[in-house]
Parts: C-alpha cells; sequence; structure tokens
C-alpha cells in the first residue's frame, strides 16, 4: 500500500531528485528538471514548483543553505536537501518501483464506453489512435538510438518503458481494429445493430444489466 508522504506532489520527489546532486535555488531546479525532460516521466505543474519548495521545507526536507543574486535580479534562497529528504527520496523511489497502484488511464474510461459509438466511428478513431501511436513509436525510437550511444542506459530507462508501453498499446489497437474490420469482434453486429435501430439485443442487455458479482 502507498504510504501517506508529507508532500505528496510528484514534483516534490523531482525536486528531491534534483537537490540531492547540489544545492540549488528554485529557478535552478526548474531548469534542471527541464534539462531532464521530467515533464515526460510525471506529471509537473510548474507553477506549483514554489509552492512544493516551501513544503519541503516546512517539513525538514530541504533546508536553506544561503542565498545567491545576479546583477539586478532579486536574491534567490538556495536549497540542500536534509538526511530526512534523502530518506523520503529513497523510500519514495523504492514504493514507486516495488508497490503496484491502480491508475486509470484516460483511453481505458474510453473503452469501458466505446459502445455509445457506431463501430464504424470507433474503427475510425481507433484507426487515427494508431496513426499518433506509430508517430510517437518512430520519434521517440529514434531519439532513444541517439541518446544510447552517448548516455548510459541507467539514464534512459524510462525511455525504454515509455517504448515498451506505446508499442504494446499499438500492438493491441492493431489486433482490435483487425476484428472490428474482418468482423470477428464478438457481438459486432448487434452492436451494430443498436445504432442503426436503437434496441439492444437481448443477449447484450443482459449482459449489460449483469452484476459484475455473477460474472
Amino acid at each position: 500500500m502507498a504510504k501517506r508522504r508529507k508532500v505528496a506532489n510528484l514534483l516534490a520527489l523531482a525536486v528531491l531528485s534534483a537537490v540531492a546532486t547540489r544545492p540549488m535555488h528554485p529557478y535552478e531546479m526548474a531548469a534542471t528538471l527541464r534539462g531532464w525532460n521530467k515533464e515526460r516521466d510525471m506529471e509537473i505543474k510548474w507553477g506549483s514548483l514554489y509552492t512544493v519548495v516551501r513544503n519541503l521545507a516546512k517539513h525538514e526536507l530541504i533546508e536553506e543553505t544561503g542565498s545567491t543574486r545576479q546583477g539586478r535580479r532579486p536574491e534567490r534562497t538556495v536549497y540542500q536537501i536534509t538526511e530526512a529528504g534523502r530518506q523520503e527520496l529513497v523510500d519514495w523511489t523504492r514504493e514507486l518501483l516495488g508497490v503496484p497502484y491502480t491508475e486509470f488511464p484516460r483511453f481505458r474510461a474510453g473503452l469501458s464506453v466505446m459502445a455509445v459509438l457506431d463501430p464504424d466511428e470507433v474503427i475510425g478513431l481507433l484507426e487515427n489512435r494508431l496513426a499518433v501511436l506509430d508517430g510517437e513509436i518512430g520519434t521517440l525510437g529514434e531519439q532513444h538510438t541517439r541518446d544510447v550511444a552517448e548516455i548510459p542506459r541507467l539514464f534512459l530507462i524510462e525511455t525504454e518503458y515509455d517504448l515498451a508501453i506505446l508499442r504494446a498499446e499499438a500492438a493491441w489497437v492493431r489486433a482490435l481494429l483487425g476484428e472490428l474490420t474482418e468482423g470477428t469482434f464478438p457481438g459486432l453486429s448487434e452492436w451494430r445493430a443498436f445504432h442503426e435501430t436503437g434496441e439492444i439485443a437481448d443477449d447484450l442487455r443482459e449482459l449489460a444489466e449483469k452484476d459484475i458479482t455473477d460474472l
């Protein structure tokens, strides 16, 4: 089970990972995380960075270590990670890697109610999705091939994961499209008839109304 964190925003995890390398002021944290493309790894709302930093300091996961000033710019507070912060960073990483957590992708939500659309429309939408997926796979694959020649695999492992997930989804969507276009998808004729007549077949109605505990 996931632990209750003092600062649960994943941006806090990213900040801890940044200041674990060296002391930084918030502007440097943001620049470092952008340089690491952290927005690809987790949902980041940059506008909440200063709030996250303040909360990390409040809970003594980071601490002020001085300030810097460049030219006429305002003075910037520099923070360093505390021992408690290092422990939090390590423990949180262990949890994310080792404890499964149920997430709810938007695509899954769409699949769960796709019966409200005509099968032919679903086919068109999935074809569009597949084209986008194939494009992302191509672009990310090319980038990964370039990066792997210069960057240790340890720091590209999340890109490997992204590619694996994209390829798995593309393969699944391609197979589903095959069933829909070839007419082998179970209940396809009843599904199509419902959108033509507005009447759902008895067997589909019974299945739709059947309580999940009876399956």
